[in-house]
């Protein structure tokens, strides 16, 4: 029932894991175990050099106690009971006043209880609303919740067009004086709870004043089973967006760009032997390992991808490779953080909560300092309701030298 898809996989825990394949479903029993405490580990190799300049390496990471806080605060604040308690997908760009926007996908509104837990959404008799996709707005040391419809009724800033659809959310950029928002859509096509799939990517454009409601909505490319955007990264007058192609156990790193301020622009694509193409059904497989969401920033002269470690199932891994040109390759996989919640072993000591889709924030770092956030769920749908705690993201401060 449609409830049960909006609570069970929320934001994609499937599409962030096995979107295509059926490999999950043995996995409820027992997912991987993680020492409570994160780890870290140096990859022992020479670093890469990028027109004669050794990239910086990986020197430490840690849990960001500023941010993790903050979210912490905001969530279990019961002075509103409308707004964010907690979501994933943790995308986020810098509005033109300064402001931040961080985007999220599946997300649940309404009051904690003073036990930590919550009650059971809407449509399965409760009183907690859960939409789709929010933005939060982080303005200095405070934050503020962005939802489409009416304080008593909110709804997705995305709404769907049916109630067959859905959308979660891709990178977003600031360009042009618009937030661009990417969205993918996915489709129920039977009565099962797994009878759902991806359909298409969308953009949405967003006054950065009113971001409620998208000014419009526009397809982007989506002939050849690509989601778009994993990432989306500027470079002058150009806007290179990275997808993933999901088989299940095996994602792809692709990537398109667009030149100009607008993503509605003409994309080309990678097609691997250093030359683009206009043609979709041209973009190539750069990689494998890495998750339906990630990161690809500028370090040094070159080029670091930071992502959850996916060639390996509930991988507690969050993981960096180096690069001279944004296309790749992509070498020197380094393990910078490991995630703690994972688990029976974990810091919930729970064996259903897992981590996924590890990427920076440019917007929150500078110079060799990056903001990685990931994001943390469980297998099991009322956990969400017994401890609120879980699903949120999580930040971690990641340090190069």
């Amino acid at each position: 029932m449609e409830s049960c898809r909006r609570t069970t996989l929320t934001a994609g825990a499937l599409a962030a894991l096995v979107l295509t394949t059926t490999a999950f479903a043995p996995a409820r029993a027992s997912a991987p175990s993680s020492a409570a405490q994160p780890r870290t580990t140096v990859a022992a190799q020479a670093p890469l050099v990028c027109d004669g300049k050794p990239m910086p390496e990986f020197a430490s990471s840690a849990p960001h106690a500023e941010l993790n806080g903050l979210f912490t605060r905001y969530a279990t604040d019961n002075g509103r009971v409308d707004d964010w308690t907690g979501a994933d997908g943790t995308y986020s760009t810098r509005l033109p006043d300064g402001r931040l926007a961080f985007v999220f996908s599946d997300t649940f509104l309404g009051k904690v209880n003073a036990d930590g837990s919550r009650s059971p959404v809407i449509e399965e008799g409760g009183t907690t609303p859960f939409l789709n996709n929010t933005f939060v707005i982080k303005d200095g040391g405070k934050l503020t919740t962005v939802t489409g419809g009416t304080k008593d009724a909110p709804k997705a800033i995305m709404p769907p067009r049916d109630k067959d659809h859905w959308y979660w959310a891709g990178d977003a950029v600031t360009a042009g004086g618009k937030v661009q928002a990417t969205y993918q859509e996915y489709e129920r096509f039977g009565p099962g709870i797994w009878d759902w799939r991806w359909s298409r990517n969308v953009l949405a454009q967003f006054s950065p004043k009113r971001l409620n409601k998208p000014t419009s909505v526009t397809q982007l490319p989506s002939s050849k089973g690509i989601s778009w955007a994993s990432w989306i990264e500027r470079a002058g007058r150009t806007i290179y967006v990275y997808g993933v192609e999901d088989k299940g156990n095996t994602k792809y790193m692709h990537l398109a760009r667009v030149r100009g301020n607008s993503l509605k622009g003409t994309w080309e694509f990678a097609k691997g032997d250093g030359t683009w193409s206009r043609k979709e059904a041209d973009s190539a497989r750069i990689m494998d390992g890495v998750a339906n969401e990630y990161s690809v920033s500028r370090l040094g002269r070159g080029y670091v991808l930071i992502t959850q470690d996916t060639t390996e199932l509930f991988s507690t891994r969050i993981v960096a490779y180096y690069s001279c040109d944004q296309d790749g390759p992509f070498t020197g996989k380094t393990t910078i953080y490991t995630t703690p919640e994972t688990g029976a072993t974990g810091s919930y000591g729970n064996p259903n909560v897992f981590t996924y889709n590890a990427h920076a924030h440019p917007e929150l770092g500078s110079g060799n300092r990056f903001v990685v956030s990931y994001n943390v769920n469980t297998l099991v749908n009322t956990d969400h309701y017994k401890d609120t705690s879980i699903y949120r993201p999580r930040f971690v401060d990641v340090r190069f030298r």
